[in-house]
């Protein structure tokens, strides 16, 4: 995220602060890694990844105000699925907090979103059809190895009876 474009806009500002304190606040001494409030609220099993999916769902509400497009939605609410399912790990989710700062993505998208609308909203399409493929595939291979799994319960089943 190091090409980041800087936007100028009261509310994203405050949008950019609020994914600050989140997500990369703190640093640890001496080395490069930083986390946020979001990594902190994690050692509280169940009542932090709540606080931290809500507080991810407000920047989320946010830039559905400032009229981010369907797709740029769809992104962000993709990143806080990730965080809020890895960060449901107990121990894992901390460290997976630590490195994969949702709400920092989210902001870049949104800031992305503001200075090349068109191009953001093609990305952000093309996101949402492979996402959509993917999630076609996983269920259709889903149902066949259920298929499958029934079959070879049920042969296993007529040739013990």
């Amino acid at each position: 995220m190091a090409d980041r474009v800087v936007v100028r806009d009261a509310r994203l500002d405050r949008l950019r602060t609020l994914s600050r304190w989140l997500d990369s606040r703190i640093r640890i001494p001496g080395t490069p890694i930083r986390f946020g409030l979001d990594a902190v609220m994690d050692i509280v099993p169940v009542l932090g990844d709540v606080a931290g999916v809500g507080f991810s769902s407000f920047i989320l509400l946010e830039a559905a105000r400032m009229g981010a497009s369907k797709a740029t939605l769809l992104r962000m609410l993709w990143n806080i699925g990730v965080d809020a399912l890895a960060g449901a790990i107990p121990g894992l989710g901390v460290l997976f907090d630590v490195a994969w700062k949702a709400n920092d993505r989210n902001i870049a998208l949104l800031e992305r979103h503001a200075v090349q609308p068109v191009e953001t909203r093609t990305a952000n399409r093309r996101f949402a059809v492979v996402l959509g493929v993917g999630l076609l595939l996983m269920l259709v291979g889903a149902g066949f190895l259920g298929y499958w799994l029934f079959h070879l319960l049920s042969g296993a089943i007529h040739q013990r009876f």
